[in-house]
């Protein structure tokens, strides 16, 4: 398997690098260069910002509280998952089809409809949210974060309704104001977040007000970065100044049959990201939650900026079928996993010089959680591939299926490891997560192998 990647990739990388040269971007393989380039802005602005705020955050509020900030957001994620329930991809799948016939009226149809379920379904649970945190915070993770989770009830709709616009721009094949904004983004809530914190310092607050200001900053981001692309959309997706009209009942329930796999997709996915962290909250202290925030923060940082070539193909894949569909897959997979075999080899040895030069000698411990990680930067990527191949060529009952069996050994896997961690120590039960978190994954990306290979 691991040849097949390194197959015909010289060929590949020389026609990349002159096509980037000539600023030769016609036809598909073009449009997916030019996508790439801009995805590739916005995920290294996005990972960067990320990791540069990340490490502010750490290094002013120390292990025990980062943890327990880092323990709000991943539950507000876990709630965020249930606003969207495949809308996203539903957007950048039925939209391009219709741009794809010179079809903006049907396009805007699309977009009018997904929009009024993506507002009812962040109104929802951003109301289940504020109802049920006292009790999550104080009953099922007996941690102070009361609060943040009641920030977490502007933080759902702010991130969701700017989620919904870039999907939009996305589908448009416009990247570029995607990474404006990330770029806007990234600078406001840095800035937002410094202010915030060095009021805090000065003002002595409890923990449980620290974390609320924190996650209330990081939703003010949030809406200015859904403020930009909203004004911006006006003047730059023409397909939403034309008129519109309501789908028909046929379309309609095709649009229902297409998100009905893919709401277990989103709810399975979710869960197979955040229980690790949800599963450590309800176990061990805060400040054992941050070392392995760290680690997963650093780990998924690069991941993400490698695989931003799932991203950008993904338009490309919904118009394509046959051997041209099967040509760019196999090259996106190819470069994506050429590279991203040589970064997790990089990180794995550099983890303790990239844990101390970033986060200081306080967070030393992450360096273990990095190396047994760090795997994960070859198969996050390639999975992202294969996802978006799949879901381009409808396929979403076998991703939901694969999600929905490996999520369930995630559990299983995390609770096991997890509490046998704990009869030895809190570090333990961590390493547990990492052990249960990598193996879940390698057989999330088996399962992609074995089921495109039956065709």
């Amino acid at each position: 398997m691991i040849g097949s990647f390194f197959s015909g990739e010289e060929n590949d990388l020389k026609g990349l690098f002159n096509r980037l040269k000539k600023r030769n971007f016609s036809g598909d393989t073009g449009q997916a260069i030019k996508n790439s380039s801009y995805q590739l802005i916005t995920n290294l602005v996005m990972k960067v910002g990320s990791l540069i705020f990340t490490i502010i955050v750490a290094r002013l509020l120390m292990p025990e509280l980062f943890g327990l900030y880092s323990l709000a957001l991943a539950t507000i994620i876990l709630f965020a998952a249930f606003s969207d329930l495949g809308v996203s991809s539903a957007i950048i799948t039925f939209i391009p089809k219709m741009l794809a016939k010179k079809d903006e009226r049907q396009a805007k149809s699309y977009a009018k409809k997904l929009l009024k379920w993506k507002v009812f379904l962040l109104t929802i649970v951003s109301l289940i949210l504020i109802a049920s945190s006292y009790f999550v915070a104080n009953y099922y993770y007996n941690k102070p974060i009361f609060l943040a989770l009641l920030a977490g009830g502007l933080y759902i709709p702010f991130m969701g309704i700017s989620s919904f616009f870039e999907q939009l721009f996305k589908a448009n094949n416009s990247f570029r104001e995607p990474a404006k904004k990330e770029i806007i983004f990234q600078i406001s809530r840095i800035i937002i977040i410094l202010l915030i914190i060095f009021f805090i310092l000065n003002a002595s607050l409890n923990s449980n007000l620290i974390i609320f200001f924190v996650v209330l900053g990081l939703s003010l981001s949030y809406l200015i970065g859904a403020t930009y692309l909203i004004l911006v959309s006006k003047k730059k997706i023409s397909f939403l100044d034309a008129s519109s009209k309501n789908l028909n009942k046929k379309e309609t329930k095709s649009l229902k049959k297409f998100l009905i796999p893919l709401t277990a997709i989103a709810l399975s996915g979710i869960f197979f990201g955040y229980i690790d962290t949800i599963m450590l909250g309800h176990f061990v202290d805060s400040e054992f939650i941050s070392f392995y925030s760290v680690g997963l923060s650093i780990v998924g940082s690069v991941a993400a900026i490698i695989g931003f070539s799932a991203i950008s193909l993904f338009p490309l894949f919904s118009k394509l079928k046959g051997d041209p569909l099967e040509r760019l897959f196999k090259k996106g997979r190819n470069f994506t996993g050429l590279i991203s075999i040589v970064s997790a080899i990089l990180v794995f040895f550099l983890a303790p010089t990239i844990v101390f030069i970033s986060y200081g000698n306080e967070y030393m411990t992450s360096a273990i959680v990095i190396k047994i990680l760090s795997i994960l930067i070859f198969v996050i990527p390639v999975v992202g591939i294969y996802s978006s191949y799949f879901i381009s060529v409808k396929k979403t009952k076998i991703i939901a299926k694969l999600l929905i069996f490996t999520t369930l050994i995630n559990i299983i896997l995390n609770y096991s490891f997890i509490s046998y961690g704990l009869t030895i120590g809190q570090f333990e039960a961590v390493l547990g997560a990492c052990l249960a978190t990598l193996i879940s994954n390698l057989v999330y990306l088996g399962g992609f192998i074995v089921f495109r290979k039956r065709g």
